[in-house]
């Protein structure tokens, strides 16, 4: 009787072991990625607001290295001008908020320039980007990819592993962003400088001019707001307080915890 009472009570202590480690919070994101990720949304948020403070002062767009009021645009955006000699086809003008504005745009700029480059020397020391955002290889095959994107078009909610780790489709996705539109859109910007052109000409030559960069730049802000939207559409629908819990405080609730 004494024996079959111990074995009862180990097998307790045992459930009661493997319990706790299910539903203990465990660590999803490092101190670096959660620290260089609200501070990549403060400036992008800044720049987002000074930029459009900029583009209101002449929403008209261009190609080539010259552009004014008198030059044809490529394409401009349906809105008053806060400056009067800027012919948009409205009869008020806006409040001009250029100064201020671009001042806090090329500060944003910089300082979301130090953060990106400290957030990849340290993903590529730590290997954040090969464990969770380089897909497997039996993700990159069409068919997986295909299944993601069918799974998000019919609007299931994403299962409880993708708590812990990124599909392939959020993968690539964060992977096109950091690596290829954020680099464009500081070098873009950068070639709209006349003081960083000055130094490296090549840097607004290869994109066809300043006006050119100042289109390319426009367009890839729009970019990077739609993925900012569907980014914070996708938390939210895939657990808004456990995702926000676990880039605030780094851990998140068990896999066995639905999300």
């Amino acid at each position: 009787m004494s024996t079959l009472r111990s074995a009862q009570v180990v097998a307790s202590l045992a459930d009661a072991t493997a319990m706790s480690r299910t539903t203990r919070p465990l660590v999803r994101h490092s101190v670096l990625v959660r620290a260089t990720h609200w501070i990549t949304l403060l400036c992008f948020l800044a720049l987002l607001v000074t930029g459009a403070e900029i583009v209101i002062s002449h929403p008209r767009f261009y190609w080539g290295e010259s552009g004014n009021v008198l030059t044809t645009p490529l394409f401009q955006l349906p809105i008053p001008s806060s400056r009067g000699l800027v012919p948009t086809g409205y009869g008020y003008v806006l409040p001009d908020q250029n100064g201020w504005s671009r001042a806090l745009h090329f500060q944003s700029a910089w300082l979301l320039l130090a953060i990106g480059l400290l957030y990849v020397i340290g993903g590529v020391f730590s290997g954040h980007f090969r464990k969770n955002l380089l897909p497997s290889r039996n993700d990159r095959s069409w068919r997986a990819i295909a299944g993601v994107v069918g799974h998000h078009l019919r609007f299931k909610r994403p299962s409880e592993a993708e708590a812990w780790s990124y599909n392939v489709l959020q993968r690539l996705t964060y992977l096109v962003v950091i690596f290829i539109f954020f680099p464009l859109v500081i070098w873009t910007g950068l070639a709209m400088s006349p003081a960083f052109t000055a130094a490296f000409p090549a840097t607004v030559t290869l994109l066809g001019g300043r006006q050119s960069a100042r289109t390319i730049h426009f367009v890839l802000s729009f970019v990077l707001v739609l993925f900012l939207l569907v980014h914070v559409v996708m938390v939210w629908r895939a657990g808004f307080w456990n995702r926000m819990r676990a880039m605030i405080t780094g851990r998140a609730s068990s896999p066995s915890e639905r999300i």
